[in-house]
């Protein structure tokens, strides 16, 4: 299994770093979680595309995860022609979201269909609203929900896909929970949207503090990784995003409470298990 971040930033716009995606590849099966800004120009660089999808996961309707959705869903329709269908998975409320992109996006799908012969029909897609605890297959990867926190943000959920006998868990935004420890138990790879909340805190705005109050520092993430007994921690969406001369740091603080494998990088870093 190979975890390949194919957007590691922010909201906060980086010509460094799409935005929040991570890319796993089990064997022949392709799976994304969450569609950040630039997405599909990161899965060309890791080597995939979204015809190669076996399905997209969301962890939760932020706009910083989702806004790329749609040219995922694009370049899968035009790439497959309609003949395959794409499958979207995400807590309840994401099939509603997908309608209305789809809405959003009728006029481009009419000028194609009017345009090529080879398109007869709008993108095929299979949408499920799920909640946590639902264990489902895609291909051969078993996956598995749980809940996660991330206020006012509801719901939200994280993922645990086991392939052969590799575990990883990808939780997006959310801060140390019992849906978290239970998704991240004894796994090979535990992936982790990231705040720096000693520097946010020094940081004199008044939204970005609002941010502490719901994502895991880089201690929690940790910690979280220690209790729940993970063999790897990966950072990802990291606040502020640091530069390549800090990573030896932020890798030393969460040595201070993890002792397993600590993973920093930019985009592309690529993670096998």
């Amino acid at each position: 299994m190979d975890i390949v971040l194919t957007g590691t930033g922010s909201p906060i716009p980086d010509p460094n770093r799409a935005g929040p995606s991570t890319l796993v590849k089990a064997g022949d099966t392709h799976i994304l979680v969450d569609a950040g800004r630039g997405v599909v120009m990161r899965m060309a660089g890791a080597g995939s595309m979204p015809m190669f999808l076996g399905g997209v996961l969301i962890t939760h309707l932020h706009s910083d995860h989702v806004c790329a959705l749609n040219d995922v869903i694009t370049t899968h329709w035009v790439m497959t022609q309609g003949n395959v269908p794409l499958k979207i998975f995400g807590p309840v409320g994401t099939a509603r979201f997908v309608e209305r992109q789809m809405h959003a996006l009728e006029p481009d799908v009419g000028y194609r269909i009017a345009h090529h012969d080879q398109l007869t029909r709008g993108p095929n897609l299979e949408v499920t609203d799920l909640s946590p605890g639902d264990r489902f297959e895609i291909n051969d990867v078993a996956i598995t929900t749980a809940a996660t926190v991330h206020a006012p943000v509801e719901p939200t959920i994280g993922y645990r896909l086991e392939h052969e006998g590799s575990t990883a868990a990808l939780v997006g935004d959310t801060i140390p929970c019992p849906g978290v420890d239970e998704l991240v138990a004894g796994v090979d790879a535990y992936v982790q949207t990231t705040i720096r909340d000693d520097i946010v805190k020094l940081i004199p705005n008044e939204m970005l503090q609002d941010i502490l109050d719901y994502h895991s520092g880089l201690g929690d993430a940790a910690q979280t990784a220690a209790r729940a007994g993970a063999k790897r921690l990966v950072l990802t969406h990291m606040v502020p995003a640091p530069q390549p001369e800090q990573y030896p740091e932020w890798v030393a603080m969460a040595a201070e409470h993890f002792d397993g494998e600590v993973v920093i990088g930019d985009d592309l870093t690529t993670v096998t298990i």
